[in-house]
Parts: C-alpha cells; structure tokens; sequence
C-alpha cells in the first residue's frame, strides 16, 4: 500500500494477528526526486506494536526498512509511522508491505534450497494454506464464543436495569398520586 503523510502527524496500521503467525513488513519513502538523494528532513520513526504493549520493531530517523517476527499472542498488531514537526510542513509518501501468515513465506527461497519440483511446492503452499485456514476457523470460533458470552451477559444487565427502571417509575408515580391524594384532602377539593 502508499499512502502520504504530513510532517509533525502519525498514521497507524493495524491488522488483528493471531498467536505464532509469521508477520514481515517492508517500508520505505517514496524519493520525490527521481535520481537525487532523499533530502536530510525525510526520515521516518517506526513502530511496531501489539495491543497488549509489547515493542516488536523500533526505528528513528530511516528512510527504509524491514521487520520480522512471529506473534506472541492474539490480538492487534499496529505499524505507526511518524514524522517530526519541521518548517516548512513537508508530505511524504510512503510504501507499506504487510504480510502475514502463508503470505509471509518467501516460496522462491524454499524452492531453490530444497531442489524440490514445482508440484511439490504448490502442493506445500496448498497444505500450509489449509492449514491457515483450519487455524483461523478455530481462532474466530473462540472469538465468536466469547462474543456471544459479552452478548449474553449485556442482554441481562440491559434486562436488570430495565425492571429497575421500571419500579422507579411506577413508585414515583405511586408516590405523586399519594401526594396529589393527600393535597386534595387537607384542601377540601376530594
């Protein structure tokens, strides 16, 4: 993907990862300039995280780069980029690759070292594929079960509050009729 940013601004991409996935990136800035060095004030800081805190790629002041790791634990995975204020305001344009999973293996290098014939790669790619797949069923069947537990257990609350409201409104108004009966009476009106 390419995508532009503003100096002093940070963008963030997320994707939601699942444990022990492969995960690599590749990042760098687009020259304005064909055929000229990058100018000293188009350096980037990235950062990649998970949504549980742990720092998996750190980078100040590049132009470029790669990262590589396999996950940890469920959840999201965000790469920000920033860009330091500078005067004048400079935009940069940026390419991101984010691979994970079967996409992140490099099929060529596996061909080339093991010797093995063309069908037997696109039969490995196949299996690791489903294998994906089957591993990625499971995970959003987990993650629907315990949606449907937060969903179960809201629908209650809503319910428990509902007739909670419910008898303050109609003791309220209990109330406003006892106290309209009674004013009536010392008035001599009923």
């Amino acid at each position: 993907m390419r995508f532009e940013m503003k100096s002093g601004l940070t963008k963030c991409i997320s994707e939601d990862i699942k444990s022990n996935s492969m995960t690599v990136g590749k990042y760098s800035i687009v020259n304005p300039n064909e055929g000229f060095p990058l100018p000293d004030s188009h350096k980037l800081i990235v950062k990649v995280s998970s949504s549980h805190g742990s720092l998996y790629h750190h980078e100040d002041r590049v132009e470029s780069g790669n990262f590589a790791f396999t996950t940890g634990e469920d959840g999201d995975y965000a790469t920000c980029f920033w860009v330091k204020e500078q005067r004048p305001e400079i935009n940069l344009t940026v390419d991101f690759e984010w691979r994970t999973g079967v996409a992140a293996k490099d099929w060529s290098q596996v061909a080339r070292k093991g010797q093995i014939d063309v069908m037997e790669l696109e039969l490995k790619k196949l299996h690791d594929t489903v294998t994906s797949i089957h591993d990625e069923m499971f995970y959003l069947r987990e993650r629907e079960e315990e949606m449907q537990k937060l969903n179960r257990s809201t629908n209650y609350k809503m319910a428990g509050l509902s007739l909670l409201s419910i008898l303050v409104c109609l003791s309220v108004a209990g109330l406003q009729l006892w106290h309209l009966k009674t004013y009536f009476e010392r008035k001599k009106l009923l």
